[in-house]
């Protein structure tokens, strides 16, 4: 980590730079200014509702992932309207020592797409291969022992298949230690964002394999630039491609392949996975795996129009739910896409086949689609959906409720969908208008978000200003809270609103979890790296206690925590372990390990660690209840 003196002292330089070259936009500054003023410092149009000391807390709750010591005396000498301005110009943030980090203690996270499908294609290809030998041989074993004898007796398929697995564990990995050591906070925040709104399955079959692609080289670099090009970036993603079957959509028979379409584009059906339920005027989510199939409920097939990716590109990733498309627009939408495709076992790279596109015209939206193109269909569609008002209104009201609160107010919402249409979808402009408005820094804003598993995990460790995990044990610990990273099964993500996360076992968990850290159960999170350890070694319990709300909670807390940190006990814990199932707690823990596609150590049940209260006493307890408590559950 950096060196103290030498932190403020780039901060320092950095704030001189600020001041030459930041202006004062309206509230919705025009194209020009902002092409211009990518560095835009923004103050206040009308008096904050906040106090200053609450405005220096909610930005590093809401723009970052909670403060390290020393962050709140930082960004007060900065200047909360400077700090933002730095966090919306991440470029400009210096950030060695977290990119020496990833490099040095994540060797997978840095090996191309095409060596990690290699090395999972040679290991399937030979347990493969031995299942049909002991067939033929009349042996019917399990799979999963063929598996086992297979990597027992060849230790370098052995090698490369847990190099492929271990791309999995690492890319969560480097998101938590990033999430935890970086400066650059806000682009950390905004790649949880899109990773959680263009959400992906590792769990889903080779999806795994294209996961360090998704977060490295897709979602990362454009989390602050222009929509349309995430989106095309999304669309063209390997993982995005295998997750949703994108990358199996053929033309069907009742259309023209653009070139020598063959037998196998004539043959093509229309798969239809998501039916519509009855009753309702809105499709079902996909089936699931492991999930059985219900009468009367359409069954994929192998080739075809595959309506998958077309869906929820349109419901989840642009116009939302209510953004004014109908079921033929949905079909329309997947005709333009067929050919957009990729070989998962060469890599995954993207390709366009015009062979299985269909070149027949198509009305998307009402706009029409000339027949004979090819790779300029999908394109189109990808350009009509970003510039389109109800994808403004959808994104601007998604990042509204990631910033302001569960039910933002319309009014925040418009201004910010108006700067995304000005700007041709500019994401960091449309974060601009949202974390500079008065909506953003009312008093009914402040600590009005609860955190999600990421969140809370992330926060507590910078609280107590632990070194970035290296080992897969802090994204357990985000598994067992509820939502392993990379582990949500359906296309919408995790949820952005806090009524998902206070369910009594939830509760629970994060209270254990709290102690859990505090008690030293996380590599690397000690109370020995914080800074106020030592000073308070021999100080009264009250003392103590002062401290820890001061340094943790921002100062203010109930009545009840105080004196949940003053007698050592919380209550709700033991009424709720009285009520939560703990076996039940575990079995989910594992499943969610599972999930996230850490098999081996979720046989051995990681999440117990963390289920268990840990008997603690003196500053330890105090920082572990402190974690637990309602005040540093909410952002």
């Amino acid at each position: 980590m950096m060196i103290p003196h030498l932190r403020n002292a780039r901060i320092a330089a950095l704030v001189a730079i600020a001041a030459c070259s930041s202006a004062t936009p309206s509230r919705t500054p025009s194209p020009a200014t902002m092409v211009r003023g990518r560095y835009v410092v923004v103050p206040p149009s009308e008096p904050r509702e906040q106090t200053a000391d609450q405005q220096v807390r909610h930005v590093l709750d809401r723009l970052a992932f909670g403060a390290r010591p020393g962050d709140v005396a930082r960004v007060r000498e900065m200047g909360v309207d400077q700090w933002i301005a730095l966090q919306l110009a991440p470029d400009r943030i210096p950030d060695a020592a977290t990119e020496s980090l990833i490099a040095s203690a994540f060797a997978s996270y840095h090996l191309p797409t095409s060596e990690l499908a290699a090395s999972a294609l040679a290991g399937q290809q030979v347990i493969r291969q031995r299942a049909r030998q002991l067939a033929a041989q009349g042996d019917s074993s399990a799979k999963r022992d063929v598996r086992a004898d297979v990597l027992r007796d060849d230790p370098q398929l052995r090698m490369e298949l847990q190099r492929a697995r271990r791309s999995v564990t690492d890319v969560q990995s480097v998101k938590l230690a990033r999430a935890v050591t970086s400066d650059r906070q806000l682009e950390e925040v905004m790649t949880d964002f899109w990773e959680n709104h263009f959400s992906v399955f590792s769990g889903k079959g080779q999806t795994r394999i294209f996961l360090v692609d998704f977060d490295r080289d897709v979602i990362r670099p454009r989390a602050l630039g222009k929509f349309r090009d995430l989106l095309g970036a999304v669309a063209k993603s390997p993982a995005m491609l295998f997750y949703l079957d994108q990358f199996q959509s053929t033309v069907d028979s009742t259309h023209t392949p653009l070139s020598g379409g063959g037998a196998l584009a004539r043959r093509g059906r229309i798969q239809r996975a998501r039916p519509l339920q009855p009753g309702r005027g809105q499709p079902a989510r996909p089936v699931q795996p492991g999930q059985p199939v219900q009468a009367g409920q359409p069954v994929r097939r192998a080739r075809g129009l595959n309506e998958n990716y077309a869906r929820e590109l349109l419901e989840l990733h642009t116009l939302g739910v209510d953004g004014g498309y109908t079921q033929h627009d949905v079909i329309e939408v997947a005709r333009a896409l067929t050919g957009w495709t990729m070989n998962p076992r060469q890599g995954g790279e993207f390709n366009f086949r015009p062979q299985i596109h269909d070149a027949d015209e198509k009305i998307v939206l009402g706009h029409r689609l000339a027949a004979g193109r090819g790779i300029e269909d999908g394109e189109e569609v990808l350009d009509i959906l970003a510039r389109s008002p109800a994808t403004a209104h959808f994104i601007a009201r998604k990042l509204a409720v990631r910033f302001v609160s569960d039910d933002p107010p319309p009014a925040i919402v418009d201004r910010a969908a108006r700067t995304f249409l000005a700007t041709d979808g500019d994401i960091r402009e449309t974060v601009r208008t949202i974390v500079t408005s008065p909506e953003f820094f009312s008093r009914a804003a402040y600590r009005s978000k609860v955190k999600s598993p990421f969140e809370l995990v992330a926060s507590a460790l910078r609280a107590v200003g632990a070194p970035a995990d290296t080992t897969p044990r802090s994204a357990q610990a985000v598994a067992f809270l509820g939502a392993p990273i990379f582990g949500h099964q359906a296309p919408n993500g995790w949820p952005e609103t806090g009524d998902a996360w206070m369910n009594a076992g939830a509760i629970l968990n994060r209270i254990n979890f709290g102690l859990a850290l505090a008690g030293g159960r996380l590599p690397g999170a000690s109370l020995a790296q914080w800074p106020e350890t030592e000073r308070l070694r021999g100080a009264s319990r009250e003392q103590q206690v002062d401290a820890v709300i001061g340094a943790m909670l921002g100062g203010h807390v109930s009545p009840d925590t105080r004196s949940i940190l003053l007698n050592g006990e919380n209550p709700l814990a033991a009424k709720l372990a009285g009520s939560v199932d703990s076996a039940a707690v575990n079995a989910a823990a594992a499943a969610d390990d599972e999930e996230s596609s850490m098999r081996p150590m979720a046989r051995r049940q990681p999440g117990a660690a963390f289920a268990r209260p840990v008997q603690l006493a003196g500053l330890a307890q105090i920082v572990g209840l402190a974690i637990g408590a309602p005040e540093f559950q909410r952002r």
